[in-house]
């Protein structure tokens, strides 16, 4: 009986200090000092609408948006995570087969033209947000017959959003930030 005061004491002192004061702490300076990430990187309109997260990629299919990474989750948040087929499932070789059929035929690009793999293969998660510089080439053309717009003026667009991967990292682009872009674009 004689450990149990102190025990309980010290179990409601850590409780408080780890359950209470450290998160408040880790908010409040996250706030301060890095307030867009704090809120959840999020991405709004000219009215100020909150439209998407730079984190988390949404399904587009309009043919005037760069697309995301294929997900596995149909990029929900709840049951994000990959589909777990090996390279040796038949059933990987088929979805990624019919991925490229589909992107070749969106792009109106002849079989046997080479499909960067980010656009043929999901993401660990299935919420990738970012793609490689070669995807986004990949889609430039098609984005700019559906807009309307110079392939060049798109390209620029791309390279404004080129995220360096410095020395170990992967070079990227943020689709869902390119795409809020592009509808800020003026009108052809």
């Amino acid at each position: 009986m004689k450990w149990t005061f102190p025990n309980l004491r010290l179990f409601l002192a850590l409780a408080v200090i780890t359950g209470g004061i450290y998160p408040a702490a880790v908010t409040l300076v996250s706030l301060a000092v890095f307030p867009h990430q704090a809120h959840g990187s999020l991405i709004r309109n000219e009215q100020g609408e909150v439209i998407a997260s730079e984190l988390i990629a949404q399904p587009f299919t309009s043919a005037k948006y760069f697309w995301p990474r294929p997900s596995a989750g149909d990029y929900a948040t709840m049951p994000s995570g990959a589909s777990n087929l090996s390279w040796t499932s038949a059933e990987l070789v088929k979805t990624v087969a019919e991925r490229k059929a589909a992107l070749l035929k969106a792009h109106g690009l002849p079989q046997g033209t080479p499909v960067p793999a980010d656009l043929l293969f999901a993401s660990g998660s299935g919420l990738e947000s970012f793609i490689s510089p070669e995807a986004a080439e990949f889609q430039v053309n098609r984005v700019a017959a559906a807009r309307g717009a110079d392939p060049g003026k798109i390209r620029k667009t791309v390279a404004e959003h080129f995220i360096s991967g410095g020395i170990l990292g992967e070079n990227v682009i943020n689709v869902m930030t390119l795409n809020a872009a592009l509808d800020k674009l003026p009108r052809s």
